[in-house]
């Protein structure tokens, strides 16, 4: 099967870090611009917009370079894919709502950026299941520094 392929663990991985790894750039360079946009989902609490702006860029940066470089990956795909679903549930309720903004993803501000949030959401839930592919991927992984163990060795291991 295509999907026990090593190398299509490491595309999913690579993909998926050297994104977060870029999307995270502007915001950590330019954090007010981040919580401005942030605002503009209008639904956060006043007090987290600055501390959200403040460390989900780090969080992003972290959790690439975990992916790119092999560091405990399925903990990494697991964190990544906290913050695509929290991206998802976000962009959709103010898809629901009617409103139209920059989603801050990978650039701050006017950027000519024509991609609507329905793609936005739709390229997010692509992103959620390389996300999986890497979480529940069970053979030796391509190029890991440090790699945690399969999911059915944890449970075989703590019930026998």
């Amino acid at each position: 099967m295509i999907l026990d392929n090593s190398w299509i663990e490491l595309a999913a991985r690579w993909i998926l870090g050297i994104t977060f790894i870029y999307a995270s750039y502007h915001k950590i360079v330019s954090p007010a611009d981040f919580a401005k946009i942030i605002y503009g989902y209008d639904l956060f609490p006043g007090v987290l917009i600055n501390l959200i702006a403040i460390i989900l860029p780090f969080v992003e940066l972290f959790s690439g370079l975990a992916l790119v470089l092999g560091i405990y990956p399925r903990s990494a795909a697991l964190i990544v894919n906290g913050m695509l679903l929290g991206f998802i549930i976000t962009l959709s309720i103010n898809l629901i709502r009617g409103h139209e903004f920059d989603c801050g993803c990978f650039s701050l501000g006017d950027s000519g950026d024509t991609v609507s949030s329905e793609q936005v959401v739709v390229r997010d839930i692509i992103y959620f299941v390389l996300g999986l592919h890497v979480l529940f991927y069970d053979r030796l992984r391509r190029w890991c520094i440090r790699q945690s163990g399969s999911i059915r060795e944890k449970f075989l291991n703590s019930n026998g």
